[in-house]
Order: C-alpha cells, then structure tokens, then sequence
C-alpha cells in the first residue's frame, strides 16, 4: 500500500460530467484528483456510447442518402462495407477525443488515477491499482460513476448472440436479421445503422409506441419511416423467452391480448434502458442511502445527505443525458469553491439521433394533458 494523498476535491468517474466537474475545481483554483476505472477517459459517453453511436449512424445516413437520390435520377452502385475499416475509422475519433480529455487534464494539472474507488468513511477513499491499493483522504469528493445498460432477469447476458448497446456499436459483424428488444433512443438508433448497413431489423416494445415520453407527435413522422424500413416493429409486445444456440436464437412473444408466437434471429440487441453505477462504491461508509431504483438522493447544490459528498450525472436519476451531467458537474465543482451556483434548469432540452432527428426542450403534450396544464399547439 503506497502512501495516502490528500486531494481538495476528488472525482469518482472520468465521463462528461466528472471531467467538466474536475476541469472547473481546477480552473477555480483547487487540487484535483480524477479516478476511472479505465485507462481512456470519456465514459460510456465518449468509449460506449454517444460517440461511437453517432460516428456509426453518420455513416447509415450517408448510405440513406444516396440511395435517396435515385429518385432524382441520380443511381450509386451498392456501398461495399469493409467492416475492418469502418471499425478502426470508428475507434479512431474515440481515440482522438479521449486523448483529447486527457491533455487537457494534464494542462489543468488534474491527477488522473486509473483504478476503482470505494468509500472507507466521509473524508477517504480507497483505490484498488492494478498492482495495490491507494488510499486518498480528501476534503470534498463528486461521485460521478454514470449507468450500465440494464439486463432482463432470467436472461442469459454471457451469450455472443446476445448482445447490450457496447456490444452493437463493437460492430463484430452485420447480422442477416436482427431483433431489438425496447424501442427506446438506444434501440432505435442501433437498429437504424445496422438497417443502414444492410440487416434486417425487427424491434419488439413492451409500450403501445415507439419511443416511450416522446411526443407522439414527434415520433409518428419516424415511426411511418421505420415501419418501412425495418421487418417488423411489434409494439404491446413483451420477449417472454430467449434460445440462443451457436448459430441462432429463437425468441418467443407475446402480445399484450395474450397471444403468442416465435421467430429465430441471428442477434438479439437488449436495450430496455439503464441503471446507475451506485453498487460496490462502499456508499454505507460514507453515510450515503440510495433513493429507489439505486439513484443517489441530492439537493439542488448537488450535495448528497452528506454535505461534502456530491454526486452529479445518471446517478442522481433521470434524465440520463450527458448535456445535463456536464452542468451539474460544472454546478458542484462552482458550490465547492464557494460560488453561488445551483442546478435549477427551466427545462432540459433532449434530442434522438434517428433519421429524421427528434428534439424537444420542456414538458411534452402528455405531461401538460396529465398535469391539466392549459397549453396550445401550432404544427408545420
């Protein structure tokens, strides 16, 4: 064990919100210490996710358009995918941006620890390295240790046939036919680039739409284009069973009257939303209780009940945007250096990435309808 450290305010979690959090204690002044549990910063944000998703999904609008403009006369000949290359060109804007963070980082003198940090009591942390354990006492800590993609009990998760949203945008190959179980952003935006790439795609949603909590109104224009596109859309319709063998996986259905039917895919794509990262951080040591569903509860300064503990991102509820976690970041890092600051958004805008893109800011016709919020409506 090598000798403790002392940090003024240490962050747990490298994504965009605990790097915009570490960045700014620093700007402001403080020592900063930022831990991850692997070596490229980022978080799933960056290695997992947003990134790597939008890389992908400009490539299927690219092959989307040119098959469009056939219509005005003009004829492309089929794209040729070599998966090989889309895969390093993909991993190399990752790169390029996860280096990014951490020359910044060293610009800002922020010490960047590779490790997983748990709590021994409300002022140390220790971090298990590759080789030992580091012990770090600190004055103000920022839990900021995002989500994962939530399983589906009585599943099997260890199957290559069926795979999360890290395992889709790996892009190991293009399978013949796919089956996307939740037709929430993720889904869609997954299922919308291997379409692109030539997959033949089925999406199964448990809700009677596409995209639960979106405005309907929002949703039918890409709901119409997706009944086109994909093999199938079952909406009402929950898995009740997986099979997967070597080379397939037969999954079974069944619709909301009760009705029941099978298929056989090549893969299956899990994506029904996702939880916090609150397990295994010794919380308990800390004096930290989790609110329901694992979320961490805190105020609007971002502290939790303990007041020099922040949390800020995916685990603090929903929404699980990046955008918000930035801010919130940028809000605890501002409270600790004693500036007036506190998280009170007029509205968090959200977008999907689908093709057409779907973007709103504010409570949406339903809310406004639940909450008996007079409102008035203008469409073009």
């Amino acid at each position: 064990m090598s000798q403790n450290i002392h940090a003024e305010v240490v962050v747990i979690g490298a994504g965009p919100g605990g790097y915009a959090a570490a960045f700014r204690a620093a700007d402001l002044g403080k020592k900063v210490i930022l831990i991850d549990k692997d070596a490229d910063l980022g978080g799933v944000c960056l290695n997992r996710g947003c990134i790597p998703s939008k890389a992908l999904l400009h490539i299927a609008k690219v092959i989307e358009e040119a098959k469009a403009l056939e219509k005005s006369g003009v004829t492309f000949a089929d794209p040729t995918l070599d998966l090989d290359a889309i895969r390093s060109w993909k991993e190399s804007v990752v790169s390029k941006l996860s280096k990014g963070i951490g020359q910044l980082a060293e610009a800002r003198k922020v010490q960047v620890i590779q490790g997983l940090a748990t709590f021994d009591s409300p002022t140390q942390l220790s971090v298990k390295l590759e080789n030992g354990t580091q012990s770090i006492t600190f004055d103000n800590c920022i839990i900021a240790t995002g989500s994962r993609p939530t399983t589906i009990p009585n599943f099997p998760t260890d199957h290559p046939r069926i795979i999360n949203s890290t395992g889709a945008l790996k892009l190991g190959d293009i399978p013949k036919r796919l089956l996307v179980i939740g037709g929430g952003y993720i889904g869609l935006e997954m299922g919308s680039v291997y379409n692109a790439l030539g997959t033949q795609v089925t999406v199964v949603e448990f809700m009677p739409s596409l995209l639960p909590g979106a405005d309907e109104d929002l949703v039918r224009p890409l709901a119409r284009k997706l009944k086109k596109a994909f093999e199938n859309i079952y909406l009402s319709t929950k898995v009740s069973k997986v099979e997967p063998t070597d080379n397939e996986v037969t999954v079974f259905f069944e619709e909301s009257d009760g009705k029941e039917f099978s298929e056989i895919f090549d893969t299956v794509l899990v994506s029904v939303g996702r939880k916090p990262n609150t397990e295994n951080l010794g919380l308990e040591n800390a004096g930290i209780t989790l609110a329901d569903k694992g979320f961490i509860p805190v105020n609007v300064k971002r502290q939790t009940i303990v007041s020099n503990i922040y949390a800020i991102g995916d685990i603090t509820g929903d929404p699980m945007l990046a955008h918000k976690a930035t801010h919130e970041g940028k809000v605890a890092a501002e409270v600790i250096a004693e500036l007036p600051s506190a998280f009170e958004p007029g509205v968090i805008p959200a977008v999907i990435f689908t093709d057409p893109e779907i973007a709103w800011a504010g409570p949406t016709e339903m809310e406004l309808k639940e909450k008996n919020i007079p409102y008035e409506k203008g469409e073009f």
